[in-house]
C-alpha cells in the first residue's frame, strides 16, 4: 500500500513506546455487531490513537469507534468525526478528469504538453491517463520534501506550498522509468499535474471543481476541499506525526496544518459516512458513463498495483472483489473500499500513533465487514 509516510518514513516497533489507550465508544456498538467491534479494537492495539468506521450493507449501517481523540485523555473518537483522507483525494480528483473526457473537453490521450506546454520534461509522451494511472515516470516530489520524522518537517507546518513549486522540484530528477505507460511507479506528481490541467480545461481551480461536480450533487457535508486553510472544521480527532529529537521519537500533534503540501493529490478532509456515500455513488454509475467507469477499473501495467484510472482494488479473505483507494495525509490514514455493485462498503479512518505500520490490521477489519454473511468464492 502506498501512502504519504508509508513508502517515506520507517518507525521501528523498538519506538513503540505508547501503549494503546483503552477502547472508547463514542456510541453503542450495537448488539449485531461485536465482531466488528473487536476488530476495530485490534486497530488500536496495534498501534493507533484512534479508530473510526463505518460499515454498510443493503440492510443496516454500522458505526463505531475506539480509541481516544487525543493522547492523555479519555475524550473519544466522534464517530462522525472529519479527518483528511489523504490519497482518497485521486478518486475524486480522477472523477473530475474523466466528466472532463466525457464532456468531450479533454482526452485520455491528450498530451500534458498540450495543457501545459514547457512544464515538464518529455510532456509530449506523457499523457492524462500516464498521470492517472501512475506509470508517468514522473519522480514523486515527496521524496523532495522534509517529512516525519525529521524534526525540520515541523518548521515548514504553516507554509504555503503551489503545485508549480512542488513539480518543479520533481521534474528537477531523472524520471524513475521510460518510456511513459512502461511501468508503473506510485507519483503524487502526476496528480499535481491534473489539478493543473483541470484549471487549464476549466478555467477554475480542482477544489471548486470538485465541490461543483461531486461533493453538492451527492451531498456530501462532511466534505471539503480545504486550500490553504489549516483547520478541520466541525468534530474531529486530533492527528499526530512521529518527530525524532535526541534519538527520542515522540508524537507530535499536527492536527492543524497547511495542507497544500497534499495539493490535488491529498487535501480532501471527509468523513467515513461521506466516503461511503462517494464510492457508492460512483461505483453504481452516478458519476460517470459505464465505459468510462470500467476505464477507471482497468490496470495501467500487467503485473503492477491492481490501481487503475485513480481507482484501486484488492480482492479480500473470501474471494470478494472490493474498490475504492486508501490514503495517507500525514497524521491521518483512510481506508474505504465497497463492493463492485456499491451495496457493501466499508470506510475506516485512523490516527496513527508511533507505531503507522497498520495496514494488515487495518485490511484484517475490511476482509471481515466485507465477507461477513458472504460464502467463499471458489
Amino acid at each position: 500500500m502506498t501512502r504519504m509516510l508509508q513508502s517515506l518514513v520507517t518507525v521501528t516497533a523498538a519506538l513503540a513506546v505508547i501503549a494503546a489507550p483503552a477502547a472508547v465508544a463514542a456510541q453503542p456498538p450495537g448488539p449485531d455487531r461485536p465482531d466488528l467491534q473487536l476488530r476495530l479494537d485490534d486497530v488500536v492495539a496495534a498501534g493507533a490513537v484512534g479508530a473510526f468506521a463505518e460499515v454498510r450493507d443493503q440492510h443496516r449501517t454500522w458505526r463505531s469507534t475506539s480509541g481516544v481523540a487525543e493522547v492523555g485523555t479519555t475524550q473519544p473518537v466522534p464517530v462522525n468525526g472529519r479527518f483528511r483522507a489523504g490519497s482518497i483525494t485521486k478518486t475524486f480528483l480522477a472523477t473530475v478528469v474523466l466528466q472532463l473526457v466525457d464532456e468531450g473537453r479533454l482526452r485520455l490521450d491528450d498530451p500534458v504538453e498540450a495543457w501545459l506546454p514547457g512544464i515538464v520534461p518529455d510532456g509530449a509522451h506523457i499523457t492524462v491517463r500516464h498521470l492517472l494511472n501512475h506509470t508517468s515516470g514522473l519522480f514523486d516530489y515527496l521524496r523532495t520534501l522534509r517529512l516525519p520524522p525529521q524534526p525540520e518537517f515541523l518548521d515548514d507546518r504553516w507554509r504555503t506550498r503551489t503545485a508549480a513549486e512542488m513539480v518543479q522540484q520533481a521534474v528537477a530528477h531523472p524520471v524513475t522509468f521510460e518510456p511513459p505507460g512502461s511501468a508503473f511507479a506510485y507519483s503524487n506528481t502526476g496528480y499535481l499535474l491534473l489539478g493543473q490541467i483541470v484549471q487549464e480545461v476549466t478555467g477554475r481551480p480542482y477544489g471548486r471543481e470538485i465541490e461543483r461536480r461531486v461533493i453538492r450533487p451527492l451531498r456530501l457535508r462532511g466534505t471539503s476541499v480545504p486550500g490553504i486553510s489549516p483547520w478541520i472544521r466541525g468534530p474531529h480527532p486530533h492527528g499526530y506525526v512521529p518527530i525524532e529529537r535526541d534519538g527520542v521519537t515522540r508524537l507530535v500533534d499536527y492536527t492543524e496544518s497547511n495542507p497544500s503540501v497534499l495539493n490535488a493529490g491529498g487535501e480532501i478532509i471527509s468523513t467515513t459516512r461521506d466516503l461511503n456515500r462517494f464510492f457508492a455513488a460512483l461505483l453504481r454509475g452516478r458519476l460517470l458513463p459505464d465505459h468510462l467507469l470500467d476505464a477507471m477499473k482497468t490496470q495501467g501495467v500487467e503485473g503492477a498495483r491492481t490501481y487503475g484510472l485513480g481507482l484501486a482494488w484488492r480482492t479480500t479473505a473470501c474471494g470478494v472483489q472490493v474498490y475504492g483507494n486508501d490514503g495517507d495525509a500525514l497524521a491521518y490514514q483512510a481506508w474505504s473500499f465497497s463492493t463492485p455493485d456499491g451495496r457493501r462498503q466499508v470506510t475506516v479512518a485512523v490516527t496513527p500513533g508511533l507505531n503507522r505500520d497498520l495496514d494488515r490490521v487495518v485490511e484484517a477489519f475490511v476482509d471481515h465487514a466485507i465477507c461477513s454473511g458472504h460464502e467463499k468464492q471458489p
